[in-house]
């Protein structure tokens, strides 16, 4: 999940009537949508602060999460 979020991916969420979050779905940057992303993960990548949203914009990577993720050949923009 975090290599697809370094290569530009973004998370978007739908919030419920109470502000709480109940539905996360990760996206590539080319607009691909990825399964794996459940809840739980979502909710341990944003409590480890790997994850961030500013000003209301979809979760994105954090500088923690690109330092964490590891190098891969495939990494390769």
């Amino acid at each position: 999940m975090l290599h697809a979020l370094a290569l530009g991916g973004r998370i978007e969420v739908i919030r419920a009537g109470n502000g709480r979050v109940t539905e996360a779905t990760c996206f590539t940057r080319e607009g691909y949508g990825l399964e794996a992303l459940s809840l739980d993960i979502f909710r341990k990548l944003r409590r480890k602060g790997l994850i961030e949203s500013r000003a209301g914009a979809p979760y994105r990577i954090s500088h923690l999460g690109r330092m964490r993720v590891a190098a891969r050949p495939d990494n390769r923009g």
